[in-house]
């Protein structure tokens, strides 16, 4: 997939059913609705991902996002949430010890609920976007900027490429990523979810949503942690003195690195809060937790090659949006 390196491009955040406050926010950045599609003269939109799941508006955020990219005004690239939905209903490989690639388990069903209640009277509808989900690219790639839901890892997206369709997976592929330790599951994980940590033994976190993990998400960026604390990269921290406990030579070496040499990255996926900026000069993350009454973020990239601090755009999500 080509991208014009004259464009300007809009590059956007985890929507997660915020579709009004999506409108808000391509009005702020001087798109316009016009027969039905919202689109620039000059400029188009860039969607990281995860569209779907947990907000108030998922059908009209989806259908928003799809006329965009149909008539050429957006490109959106694939979420774990987009993933999760098509491997909810693909059926698991033999050997694998699970029913589906995405266990009908209590966690997922949680996190694919919303979607699942609002397409209830739209099952057609539903139908459709699962198949426009595989039109999804992974990622998107150009010689000043690269665009991916949570992490990118040139060697693993390098040995990836033969088996996709200009960066997209097919049922194939969604159907072996059902096999724990294969090379598949783990890129795409990789891709979709970032990296992770253990928990120091015996240590285990639970989530603002319940969840209980015993691994921590990790920056991808930090090029001389010492600490459990210089790698956390999560909303909700470790714990003080889990958070001082020294990292052994070990586990830096396993310490996946983005260099800052590396041309500018934009990825979404981490619930970030606070005032939108920057990670590093040529690494941002745009999701700022909308859902959560946080932040609908872009970035407005031009010819830059560094980061700019002033470009960062958003609108603030609150309740009058959620109705």
């Amino acid at each position: 997939m080509q991208l014009d390196p004259e464009r300007g491009y809009d590059l956007i955040g985890d929507v997660h059913g915020c579709g009004r406050a999506l409108a808000r926010l391509l009005d702020t950045l001087g798109y316009r609705l016009e027969s039905g599609v919202w689109r620039h003269s000059r400029r188009q939109a860039i969607f990281l991902g995860d569209i779907i799941d947990r907000g108030p508006h998922i059908r009209e955020a989806l259908h928003l996002v799809y006329d965009m990219v149909d008539h050429g005004y957006a490109y959106c690239i694939m979420g774990n949430h987009e993933f999760n939905a098509l491997g909810w209903y693909m059926p698991a490989p033999p050997g694998s010890g699970r029913e589906f690639v995405r266990e009908h388990s209590p966690r997922f069903a949680r996190l694919l609920q919303e979607t699942f209640q609002q397409f209830e009277p739209y099952p057609e509808e539903w139908k459709a976007f699962r198949e426009w989900f595989y039109e999804l690219p992974l990622f998107l790639e150009s010689e000043r900027f690269r665009a991916v839901h949570a992490c990118w890892d040139s060697s693993v997206i390098a040995r990836l490429r033969p088996f996709l369709n200009d960066a997209c997976i097919n049922p194939a592929i969604l159907r072996e990523a059902g096999l724990p330790g294969t090379f598949i599951c783990q890129a795409l994980d990789r891709l979709l979810r970032g990296t992770d940590m253990p928990l120091p033994e015996g240590m285990t976190l639970t989530s603002e949503e319940g969840f209980v993990r015993t691994f921590f998400r990790t920056k991808f960026w930090e090029e001389n942690p010492q600490t459990y604390g210089d790698v956390v990269f999560q909303p909700d921290g470790l714990p003080d003195h889990a958070a001082r406990m020294p990292l052994s030579a070990q586990q830096k070496n396993r310490l996946f690195l983005y260099g800052p040499d590396e041309p500018l990255l934009f990825v979404g996926h981490y619930w970030r809060r606070g005032q939108p900026g920057p990670l590093r000069d040529n690494l941002a993350c745009l999701d700022y937790s909308a859902v959560k009454n946080g932040k609908l973020v872009a970035y407005r990239l031009d010819q830059e090659v560094r980061l700019d601090p002033a470009k960062f755009v958003w609108v603030d999500v609150c309740a009058v949006f959620r109705t």
